[in-house]
Order: C-alpha cells, then sequence, then structure tokens
C-alpha cells in the first residue's frame, strides 16, 4: 500500500470539515473515498464532485473502497461502528470523544486489541499545536521542579441556544452522554493529563442546565489532586463571555503561565521548598527570572493528526494521540460529573460500570430525550 484510502463517516461540521481538507489533498498520501451521512442533504454537494456517499455506515465500512474510516458521528456511535470497522479490517481514526463512557471506550479498545495489526488514533490535535509541546518538553526537562499545583480556567467554549438547537443528539444524556465536560472541553482535559498525569481524586461541581435550555452539564468548577499530592482546579463553561483561557502550572521550581497567546515561564533561583529549609529568614523568597517562550499557532492541527495517522499506517510512525490513550480524558469527564452527582469525591481510576449505570438511569428519567432541532441553524 503506498496512500490510504480514507473514508468519512458522519458529515455534521467537524466531519464535513475533515471531508474538505481531505479532498483538498492536504494531507499526503491519502485520498477521500467516500463520505456518509444519514442526512441526504449534507450529501448532495459531494455526490455532484464525485466522491462516493453513503447513508448507511455499515455499507461504506463493507464497500471495499476504504482502507480507512475517520468517525465524526454523535458519541454513542463511535464504539458500535469503531468496532465494526476494525473487524472489518480498518484502520480507525475517531473524532473526541472516542465513547460516550468508560465503559464502552473499554469495548472499543478491547476490540483494537483483537485486531493488533490496525492502527486506531484518536483526533486530539492540541497534541500538536507548539504551545503545548513546549509546555511538555520544559515539564519532561524538569525545569519546574516537582509539580505542586495546576489551575486551568477555559471558560472560552461559549455557545448559543441556536447551537444546542442544531441537532437533536446534542446536551442530551442519550445522544451525547454528557455536556461541556464531555464536548468542548475534552480536548483541554486530554491536554492536562498529558502533560501532567492522571489525578488520583476529583471533586466535581456541575451545573446542569445552568445558562442554556439543556440537561447536562454548562458550568464546571472541578477540584483535583495527583498522586505526589499536587492540587489543581478546572472550570470550564459555555455559557461565561467573554470567557478566559488561562492555564498556570506551578511547580518547585518556577511558574508556566499560557494566556492570551503569551506562554511565560518564571524559573527561581532555587527549588522553594528546600530554599524555605534552609534560609536564615523569615521574608525572603527565591530570587526569579521571568522568561517569554515564543511559539506560533499550528497551521493546521487536525490535519497534522490525520498526517500522523496516515504515516503510522504506511511508515509505522508512532501515533501523537493513540486510540488507547483517548480513555483518559473520557475517565476525567465522566468522574467530574459523576462526582457532582454523588455530591462526593472520586478516587481514580473511576468504577466505569457504576458511571454507565448511572448514565443509564438519567437516560431513562429524561424529559427530553433526542430533542427536536432546527435543521438550517449554522453552527461552529
Amino acid at each position: 500500500m503506498d496512500h490510504v484510502r480514507i473514508g468519512v463517516v458522519g458529515m455534521g461540521n467537524i466531519g464535513r470539515f475533515h471531508a474538505e481538507y481531505l479532498r483538498a489533498g492536504k494531507v499526503g498520501r491519502c485520498q477521500l473515498a467516500a463520505v456518509c451521512s444519514t442526512s441526504p442533504g449534507k450529501l448532495g454537494d459531494w455526490k455532484a464532485g464525485g466522491v462516493p456517499v453513503f447513508g448507511d455506515a455499515l455499507e461504506l465500512i463493507h464497500s471495499g473502497l476504504a482502507d480507512a474510516v475517520l468517525l465524526a458521528t454523535p458519541h454513542f456511535q463511535h464504539v458500535p461502528l469503531g468496532i465494526a470497522a476494525l473487524d472489518r479490517g480498518l484502520h480507525l481514526l475517531s473524532e473526541k470523544p472516542i465513547a460516550a463512557h468508560k465503559a464502552d471506550a473499554g469495548r472499543l479498545i478491547a476490540a483494537h486489541r483483537q485486531n493488533a495489526g490496525l492502527v486506531f488514533a484518536c483526533m486530539y490535535q492540541f497534541r500538536a499545536e507548539p504551545r503545548f509541546l513546549k509546555i511538555r518538553r520544559i515539564l519532561r526537562e524538569g525545569r519546574l521542579g516537582q509539580i505542586v499545583r495546576v489551575n486551568w480556567i477555559n471558560t472560552d467554549w461559549y455557545r448559543t441556544e441556536a447551537y444546542y438547537s442544531s441537532g437533536g443528539w446534542r446536551a442530551t444524556w442519550q445522544g451525547e452522554g454528557g455536556g461541556v465536560l464531555l464536548n468542548q472541553c475534552l480536548h483541554n482535559l486530554d491536554t492536562l493529563q498529558w502533560l501532567c498525569g492522571m489525578p488520583s481524586r476529583v471533586r466535581g461541581f456541575c451545573q446542569l442546565g445552568r445558562f442554556h435550555q439543556i440537561e447536562v452539564e454548562d458550568n464546571v468548577t472541578a477540584y483535583l489532586e495527583w498522586p505526589n499530592g499536587a492540587t489543581g482546579a478546572f472550570v470550564s463553561s459555555t455559557g461565561e463571555a467573554p470567557g478566559a483561557n488561562r492555564l498556570e502550572i506551578a511547580g518547585t521550581l518556577g511558574r508556566l503561565l499560557l494566556e492570551n497567546e503569551k506562554l511565560t515561564l518564571v524559573q527561581n533561583d532555587a527549588d522553594m521548598i528546600e530554599f524555605s529549609r534552609t534560609a536564615p529568614q523569615g521574608f525572603l523568597k527565591p530570587a526569579s527570572r521571568p522568561e517569554q517562550i515564543p511559539y506560533e499557532n499550528a497551521a493546521a492541527p487536525h490535519a497534522d493528526l490525520t498526517r500522523n495517522f496516515v504515516d503510522a499506517i504506511l511508515d509505522g510512525a508512532p501515533l501523537i494521540a493513540p486510540g488507547a490513550e483517548g480513555l483518559h480524558a473520557l475517565e476525567l469527564a465522566n468522574a467530574i460529573v459523576y462526582s457532582s452527582l454523588q455530591g462526593a469525591t472520586i478516587d481514580l481510576p473511576l468504577d466505569g460500570a457504576a458511571w454507565e449505570k448511572k448514565l443509564n438511569e438519567l437516560i431513562a428519567k429524561s424529559p427530553r430525550v433526542l430533542k427536536k432541532c432546527s435543521e438550517n441553524v449554522k453552527t461552529l
């Protein structure tokens, strides 16, 4: 094989986006083989342009036209369609999340283990962003020392009621499995654990439908603890404007701050704990030096992840975001909501079966189930 034929399943906003850059040839050594949507109106332009179209994902998977599929469907469809693709011998690139809940993600990961020769990746494009790559390098080099505190305020995910009306699956327990944590800021949660490791305990405070007529969380504050004693706070919302995006990581040797397109490292001349133990006076503190860390924004991070997926298939290149690692952010999102609903701190790893049971109860009690949608509303 010298190129990869990719079929895109799901032609909503993000599916169209992927299909467009594939058709434009922005990822080498691959081609857009086919697209699929259950909404015929989303397929007309593609069919007219000569791209094979399907109204049923399984038909595309079994068509023989694709070597790989890129899943961009509602969350609960990722697992059954992903398993079907893997069992058919197709490589799999899943949009986030890889599943709606941890237990289901385990089923998809198990299916990949049974088809170990295939490549399974997930679309966590923040891992290709230079700003986060530089932060990761600084942490790996030990320039911050031991991490003691992590705060991430990411409330710039503002969405309107029109957004939530654009699809019947959106912001329902049955259609999406959660709200802002599972949809918008799953990228932030993945990046958080990719940089700092998985917390060992979480306590979530989630407001359901605080700013919108929805049944899932749209306003969240979570407290986090890591095994080494580091603590953190994670804040997100789809109802706060203008919103903010501020990531701060404090360590024994200094502090990193990413905000307003600037990455600043303030590094201590001495470890703060050692300095405290040996300082002769009570109000002294280590001298420190601020440094601006330059970076450029990635031009096309989604395409970068897809290119890496193709390279993994053709050359055996290591994946930037292996599919199995998609479990971590999903587990954090599930645990924060479960903690809030239980009114208690949750130890990680999360009991996936317990959250699946609770989620099924929420689905059964939902007054909305799959809500009516406005087909003509444009979303981002």
